[in-house]
């Protein structure tokens, strides 16, 4: 009878590690996954999903599984404070994510109440890293870097010429219109016009109208692809030829399709090509074998998922405090898009925009080129 009960008790250790050994930790990703920002949402979901297939074949973090939920938030705060609850009922330990800053703001609150560490990859509102949290991360930059670069660039390559500045009202858009406003003005330049717009509509022809009376002859842009896109084929077909400038919420080839050719001439500020990269090539690879073009925030969702492995390795636990403790200390992670550091607010200590045109290739597709 002892021996029988001996066995048995083995037997439930063995399954007991089993089990411990196939655990899984449950991962968020959450953005607009429908409506009309649905492309930045395919690339925070492909690329958190790609990095944890990987993750998994190497065989986990800490010995774990990952397993990935994703939350549509459809760039809709409200929506957003939804899905981050619900990832607090379902047992997510990290979030990569949101998309919005406006979404990514309010939904972090509840990750900070419930102890889930976030990183969005795409949240460049500097209000996201300045609460003083200590679960925010991001793996971008700030507004306030990108929009230093556009006001620079249009002060003094633009020099001279007649400028308007439009935004979307959102946390976003009119925060990168406001940075880059603010830049060019200490440079200097006057904005012959400034206007918020409203998401969602379909019919721009009033602001239209309003920038053809102001003689811009640059438009800068403060918003996504979407109405950006509107706006620069409405402004083409009144005869307005001004250039627009606008910032990373426009890095979809969608834009192209919405804008049609008048995008061509576009400028754009986004941090250098992180397909280029020889970090990335593999991975790039692995996207392309199943269709996917890995663009924009795509590699820097990746990149998110590799920094929490990394962070929970050198903390020897999934303990959300400890591994913020750690990307806090100053610890070099190795991305997809590079060497990553983060400094005491949880943003990266490598602001590195650059500028892009949209030109038209070689095979006719219109696209974003790195200047």
């Amino acid at each position: 009878m002892k021996k029988v009960w001996l066995s048995s008790l083995v037997l439930a250790a063995g399954l007991g590690l089993a089990g411990a050994a196939h655990a899984q930790i449950k991962l968020g990703v959450a953005g607009p996954i429908t409506g009309p920002n649905a492309a930045f949402g395919a690339q925070l979901k492909n690329g958190t999903e790609q990095a944890v297939e990987d993750i998994n074949k190497a065989g986990g973090i800490l010995g774990q599984q990952l397993s990935v939920e994703v939350g549509d938030d459809v760039s809709d705060p409200k929506q957003g404070v939804s899905v981050a609850n619900k990832f607090v009922g379902d047992g997510v330990k990290f979030v990569v994510g949101h998309f919005n800053s406006g979404v990514t703001i309010p939904a972090s609150e509840v990750y900070m109440d419930n102890g889930l560490l976030m990183i969005t990859p795409s949240a460049t509102n500097p209000k996201v890293t300045e609460r003083n949290m200590w679960d925010v991360f991001r793996t971008c930059g700030r507004d306030d870097q990108q929009g230093a670069v556009a006001g620079h660039y249009i002060a003094e390559q633009l020099k001279g010429k007649k400028v308007a500045v439009l935004h979307d009202k959102t946390t976003y858009g009119k925060g990168l219109a406001d940075e880059t406003k603010k830049t060019m003005n200490s440079l200097g330049v006057t904005e012959v016009l400034y206007e918020g717009v409203n998401t969602g509509e379909k019919d721009y022809s009033a602001i239209v109208s309003k920038i053809k009376a102001s003689g811009a002859e640059v438009v800068y842009w403060g918003g996504l692809h979407t109405e950006g896109g509107l706006i620069v084929r409405q402004m083409r077909d009144q005869g307005v030829q001004a250039v627009m400038m606008s910032g990373d919420g426009i890095t979809s080839d969608e834009f192209a399709t919405i804008g049609g050719p008048g995008v061509i001439g576009t400028l754009m500020t986004f941090p250098p090509d992180p397909r280029k990269r020889p970090e990335a090539q593999e991975v790039v690879k692995e996207f392309t074998a199943k269709n996917f073009n890995p663009e924009a925030y795509t590699l820097y969702s990746y990149a998110a998922v590799q920094i929490f492995k990394q962070a929970a390795e050198k903390a020897g636990s999934i303990d959300a405090k400890k591994m913020a403790e750690v990307m806090h200390s100053g610890m070099v992670f190795k991305t997809v898009i590079g060497d990553i550091s983060y400094d005491k607010k949880g943003d990266i200590t490598r602001p590195d925009y650059v500028l892009y045109v949209w030109k038209k290739g070689d095979d006719g597709k219109i696209t974003y080129v790195e200047m």
